[in-house]
């Protein structure tokens, strides 16, 4: 039994089917060795890596762990080095007396628990993880033990010059303190799941925020002296002009993190006491484009987004606040319709993602580059599809309406709170509501809600003001956050969207054309069918996946 190999073990436990195992061997083969079979075996989409990391470990008769899950003492991650643990794969969990527990993906390799030994001088015990915790675990571990000695000597060589020749160095400024510092915040947010950076100067010291799930978190103070340095570094790497230090600046650069790479923006605005440079992160094209699927909608409000964008030409707007998401539904719908017979062209500032197949066009107002401009010159170029940004003006907005009316289909992003004043907005902007009534084919408003964390969310019934929030008859159990080790002691884990569609039907087009307000389209909405933001965010609240408090704070009008 002991010899049996890994992949009629995982055929006899009917973990794969005999047809799978051969498709792997195949391309075990077609690499020449050069993949593991629990790669490929990954790779092909037939188990997680979760799944047969654990199927391993019953088959070795080794402990598997959850790195994610478990408190790893810091003491016993210092006893292997950081070079030894990146090589091998590996990270010490624990010691008990004078044995070192080991988390590795690979516990019958002898050789690499043998130099463990002696680079410790104990006896090893090894438990199996899989590759990305133990990747991400070794991430977390080492770099925050690293952000203090990297601080420390940041500090040092604040009151220090270098020389000429020291600055030249291209290992010296690799391997130089506040270079580490700056990649060390980038990986710490990164893994932390975060989207911004705030790096902000105060009198006595400089705090460093980042923001995860939506909410600011603390995630380490530096001294003030290494504030100017910080800043610089940042700017330098992004491509802005580090002697300007006046005037707001922006830039970009790429970082790779964990075999990721991730685009970061960089804008630097000049404050009392130093420059406050915030840092939004974004994964490149590597991480694939959501489908439309993907959007957390409700099956009802997919049924009628999947309906609007079959629609040959109009304009199909995607509305809501800042960092909500509406960029990531403009892609999936553009994923969805984007077929090798139709010529897509985007206009964006920044463009966010490349993707394969569609013209996309990069804003740049220094040159002239204007959204109007771009729109203009993209009209004579035989588009099917056009996509915009953002429509900033009342320029961008006639120019976008006019090429639905001559028939594209338009997609873009407007800044209203909820869909029926994005109407009301477009009118404002100077566009004729007439224009608006026989181009627009519908409207998504859209936010983010957190997702109850669900290893240690709590119930409880419902109060008499909570029903009435949720728009039920009587008390219901729902759920509240707690906070756990797991989420972070947040109580939530991941966001989720939330969706209200306005579908632009005849009835609604008359009343727009009318130039009715806001609670008339909306009234007309509802009666066809519209389900409010609220409405979805109570949904989440009864299914028990968010909390009462994500829908006050995401929906709640005076």
């Amino acid at each position: 039994m002991r010899n049996e190999r890994i992949g009629d073990y995982l055929v006899g436990q009917g973990l794969i089917t005999q047809e799978q195992l051969q498709k792997v061997l195949e391309t075990q083969k077609e690499s020449n060795g050069a993949k593991k079979f629990g790669d490929v075996v990954v790779e092909l989409g037939f188990m997680t890596e979760t799944n047969f990391t654990k199927a391993l470990a019953g088959k070795l008769r080794v402990q598997y762990v959850d790195l994610d899950n478990i408190d790893i003492d810091t003491d016993a991650v210092q006893k292997v080095p950081e070079q030894l643990a990146r090589k091998y794969t590996v990270i010490a969990i624990a010691i008990t007396g004078k044995r070192l527990t080991v988390a590795t993906n690979d516990p019958v390799n002898f050789i690499v628990l043998e130099d463990i030994k002696v680079s410790t001088g104990m006896d090893t015990v090894p438990v199996l993880a899989t590759t990305s915790a133990i990747n991400k675990a070794i991430g977390k571990c080492y770099s925050m033990q690293n952000v203090d000695s990297v601080v420390d000597s940041v500090m040092a060589l604040a009151g220090d010059k270098m020389s000429a020749e020291e600055e030249e160095s291209k290992d010296r400024v690799e391997s130089a303190p506040i270079v580490k510092l700056a990649t060390t915040i980038i990986e710490n947010s990164y893994r932390a799941d975060a989207t911004d950076i705030h790096i902000e100067p105060f009198e006595k010291y400089t705090r460093i925020r980042i923001r995860v799930n939506g909410d600011l978190v603390e995630l380490m103070s530096i001294s003030s002296a290494v504030q100017s340095a910080l800043a610089t570094r940042f700017k330098l790497i992004s491509g802005m002009n580090i002697a300007e230090k006046r005037i707001p600046q922006d830039g970009r650069f790429t970082q790779i993190v964990d075999g990721t790479t991730l685009d970061v923006r960089v804008s630097s605005l000049p404050m009392v006491h130093g420059e406050k440079i915030v840092i939004r992160i974004l994964s490149t094209g590597q991480i694939a484009l959501r489908k439309i699927t993907d959007l957390g909608m409700s099956d009802y409000n997919y049924q009628l987004f999947e309906s609007m964008l079959r629609v040959p030409h109009g304009v199909v707007l995607v509305t809501g606040p800042t960092g909500s998401g509406k960029t990531t539904t403009l892609y999936a719908a553009l994923g969805e319709i984007a077929k090798p017979n139709v010529n897509v062209v985007t206009v964006e500032d920044p463009v966010e993602k490349a993707i394969d197949g569609i013209n996309q066009c990069q804003v740049n107002q220094k040159a002239g580059m204007t959204f109007a401009a771009a729109l203009r010159s993209i009209l004579r170029q035989d588009p099917d599809i056009v996509m915009i940004g953002e429509m900033r003006d009342s320029e961008t907005a006639d120019i976008g309406i006019r090429a639905a009316i001559t028939g594209h289909l338009v997609l873009s992003t407007l800044h209203t709170n909820d869909a029926a004043s994005t109407v009301v907005r477009l009118v404002d902007m100077g566009v004729a509501p007439y224009m608006v009534a026989t181009s627009l084919i519908g409207v998504i408003a859209q936010r983010l809600i957190k997702v109850l964390c669900p290893a240690c969310k709590k119930p409880r019934m419902s109060t008499e003001e909570e029903n009435e929030l949720m728009g039920i008859p009587e008390s219901i159990e729902i759920y509240e956050p707690v906070g756990c080790p797991n989420c972070n002691n947040t109580g939530y884990k991941g966001r989720t969207a939330i969706h209200e569609i306005i579908h632009c039907t005849a009835k609604v087009s008359a009343i727009i054309a009318a130039g009715g307000g806001k609670e008339e389209i909306e009234k007309a909405a509802k009666a066809n069918g519209t389900k409010l933001l609220r409405d979805n965010a109570s949904v989440l609240v009864q299914a028990g996946e968010t909390s009462i408090d994500e829908l006050v704070r995401s929906t709640f009008t005076v």
